[in-house]
């Protein structure tokens, strides 16, 4: 029944082998200190269906559930069997001002059940919650009061999964896409605001600031108020937008979430991908950093540079002495990616080529041929196997030339300045006032 439960599994060395993530309302089939081997069931969960489990036991009460405003009644044609479901009531007359939700009251007294925070014990229900107990019903602990379906794979051909790479690839934000925590801390409830529930997190660390955030009314909520949650945890159900991961939880998180939703959708049709094909499509969506402190750069602030231009530039700044600069990097979608790339014959190939030869002619642009695109769209080799060794042996020669080039400049320069005249050698004939001028 936690929210951030975790199962490792660790070798009679005591290192960490592996740790998997529990979702609320698993079911664990181990217990701690259990001795496993391969293939032992370690928990299950339903993969259709979020519950909603009753951490007290007591009496249950509707509250708001209005039959034909918030909730409506569904039977199966083919078991005869009555379900419960809530409906969107907020297009209801003063549908604003409800708040449906199951309360779980003491049978004895009727007043609520406090948790250990010493809050009443509430579920609030969201639309298309199926109920699975009835009002005024005796309730234990860890009994399943309600289900919410999962946003899971609505269609399960190819055709239904190709929509949802394509939004992975194009890093395009889902319509109603997850909130998740940006720091560690607890979950405080505020004042609902219209149609949007105000959740905020008190921060574990007391030199951050508190974090608010505004969930549409309707929508499931996997937390509760006290909950512990770390950075990263979901606010809100649903799919997370790839900039929020990229800047909450880094680099690699993203990687590995890109990579798991493409994997996904291919390994419903069986079909089997290896990573480095994806992971390759990935890094060219991550290559651009945006410069928030130029330090002792020639960079910009705010400017859009590649990765192994940033760290160029930086590495030249501290091997003099200077400041380097800050920048975080950021996500473009495939299209993106490809028209801002620096080569502009790559550029060119792929989309509005006329704009692009366009402003690579405005601007001056040399294009030095180093990626693999652009090179057999000119006829050269491809800088990779044995073209790979012949521009290494190139790029060698042409860095003992510029070295040899360097030290030829230096005593150059070494020369002139012997050769140059000293002060004190340079003199003028008014120097020589006292002295009169032979004619002879």
């Amino acid at each position: 029944m936690g929210r951030n439960m975790q199962i490792a599994l660790v070798d009679e060395h005591d290192v960490e082998r592996a740790s998997f993530k529990l979702s609320y309302g698993t079911k664990v089939h181990v217990k701690e200190g259990q001795d496993v081997v391969r293939g032992d069931k370690l928990f299950e969960w339903d993969p259709y269906t979020l519950p909603i489990i009753a951490e007290k036991a007591g009496v249950v009460r509707y509250v708001d559930l209005i039959s034909g405003i918030a909730v409506r009644e569904e039977t199966d044609d083919a078991t005869g069997m009555t379900q419960k479901i809530v409906t969107d009531w907020r297009s209801a007359p003063k549908g604003n001002e409800l708040k449906p939700e199951l309360l779980i009251a003491d049978p004895e007294t009727g007043e609520p059940v406090r948790n250990d925070a010493g809050n009443p014990v509430t579920y609030p229900m969201s639309v298309d919650a199926i109920l699975s107990i009835e009002d005024g019903s005796n309730v234990q602990a860890g009994e399943v009061l309600a289900r919410i379906p999962r946003e899971g794979a609505k269609t399960k051909d190819i055709t239904g999964g190709l929509p949802r790479v394509a939004e992975l690839f194009e890093a395009r934000r889902p319509k109603d896409h997850a909130i998740i925590a940006e720091i560690d801390g607890y979950v405080r409830f505020g004042k609902d605001f219209k149609n949007k529930r105000r959740i905020g997190i008190q921060p574990a660390d007391e030199t951050l600031e508190p974090v608010e955030y505004m969930v549409p009314k309707g929508k499931h909520i996997p937390v509760a108020e006290g909950d512990f949650v770390q950075k990263g945890d979901y606010i809100m159900d649903g799919n997370p937008a790839p900039h929020d991961i990229l800047k909450i939880m880094g680099i690699e998180a993203l990687a590995d979430y890109l990579i798991d939703e493409v994997q996904d959708v291919y390994r419903l049709q069986g079909v089997k991908i290896n990573d480095k094909h994806i992971e390759v499509i990935v890094r060219q969506m991550l290559q651009k950093w945006e410069i928030f402190e130029s330090g002792d750069t020639t960079l910009l602030k705010g400017e859009h540079v590649d990765k192994a231009e940033f760290d160029a530039a930086n590495d030249k700044a501290i091997s003099k002495g200077g400041r380097p600069a800050v920048g975080e990097p950021i996500l473009l979608g495939i299209t993106k990616a490809s028209l801002q790339t620096r080569s502009f014959i790559s550029a060119a190939s792929f989309q509005e080529t006329t704009r692009v030869l366009t402003e690579a002619s405005t601007q001056g642009k040399r294009d030095k041929l180093i990626g693999l695109k652009e090179n057999v769209i000119v006829g050269r080799l491809i800088p990779a196997g044995t073209g790979g060794a012949a521009q290494r042996a190139r790029r060698i020669a042409q860095d003992r030339d510029n070295k040899v080039i360097e030290e030829r400049r230096a005593e150059a320069e070494a020369a002139a300045a012997l050769a140059a005249p000293v002060e004190d050698d340079v003199f003028s004939t008014a120097d020589l006032g006292g002295v009169e001028e032979s004619r002879e």
